[in-house]
């Protein structure tokens, strides 16, 4: 079995968290996740979020701090273990957020509320609990 590391990252606005939605049609397309995406070999997941944050909302952050790690093995069934880590984060100039439509289709600003009536990953719900 092979383990795959991941890191996302929780960004508040206002009260309010951003998520970005997966585009139909791609792997787990139409859900609705926190910015982040797969460590690369030798990169640290505090320097993933940073990295993965830019590439699919065009914000620059930083790490403030961590809600913790999650492991499960693959939804797709393949011989794989998946960990993640989730950070808070904060930017020092806010700015428009500009997504990728390569991989995602909208993004939207939720409270701790109504994000817990999304179709949310369990990893996802837990960082937006602490």
């Amino acid at each position: 079995m092979t383990d795959k590391y991941l890191a996302y990252g929780t960004l508040i606005r206002d009260g309010k968290f951003l998520f970005i939605r997966r585009r139909p049609g791609s792997f787990l397309g139409g859900h609705w996740e926190l910015p982040g995406g797969t460590v690369e070999p030798g990169e640290p997941p505090s320097e993933t979020v940073v990295r993965e944050f830019a590439e699919e909302t065009g914000l620059t952050v930083r790490v403030t701090g961590e809600h913790g790690t999650h492991s499960w093995d693959d939804v797709a069934g393949r011989p794989m273990r998946i960990h993640a880590t989730v950070y808070a984060l904060s930017e020092a100039d806010p700015a428009e957020v500009v997504i990728d439509p390569e991989e995602h289709d909208a993004f939207a600003w939720y409270t701790r509320e109504e994000a817990a009536e999304l179709d949310l990953a369990d990893h996802f719900r837990e960082a937006l609990e602490g």
